[in-house]
């Protein structure tokens, strides 16, 4: 299974459309996953025309998305189980406050974006994974986004792209 991982979209503030990049990189996905600050309920939407979209709402989201994808959850997929969180909050780096957020349950896996920076780490058992911005990058040289490939093992990886242009 190949799953599409992006987070902090911030659109329309920060893009007016799904950059070329992003799409690109997301065909043949089978599953597209937000972890947070879509901004506007019609980004998923947009994404849903590349793949079917699951994830979790961020501090910058309105009540629509809050209702349709809640704050936290955990998916079960090709045999792992995966955790999304957004990350947001005031306690700890974002790092800590996503492992806290699943203490006290058994993931493979922890997805989570707000800092706009891309982040893997293998943590007590669990790996960490924020997929950057694909649309403010902040700090970061790049935009970005991740590919998870789950089989007999787990793979992520960022992919890197300079310029947000869409079609």
């Amino acid at each position: 299974m190949r799953i599409g991982v992006v987070s902090d979209t911030h659109m329309p503030s920060r893009a007016n459309g799904i950059p070329k990049e992003l799409a690109e990189g997301l065909k043949g996905v089978d599953l597209i996953v937000h972890a947070g600050d879509w901004v506007a309920p019609d980004v998923a939407d947009l994404l849903e025309e590349i793949a079917p979209v699951e994830g979790v709402s961020g501090n910058n989201d309105g009540e629509e998305i809050r209702a349709r994808f809640g704050r936290k959850k955990i998916l079960q997929l090709a045999g792992f189980k995966i955790g999304v969180v957004h990350g947001d909050g005031s306690k700890w780096t974002t790092e800590k406050r996503a492992r806290e957020a699943f203490r006290n349950e058994t993931v493979d896996i922890i997805i989570f974006g707000h800092s706009h920076a891309p982040y893997r780490e293998e943590v007590e058992g669990a790996l960490l994974f924020n997929p950057g911005s694909p649309t403010d990058k902040r700090r970061q040289p790049l935009f970005s986004y991740g590919i998870l490939e789950l089989g007999q093992t787990l793979e992520a990886r960022h992919f890197f792209y300079p310029d947000k242009s869409w079609n």
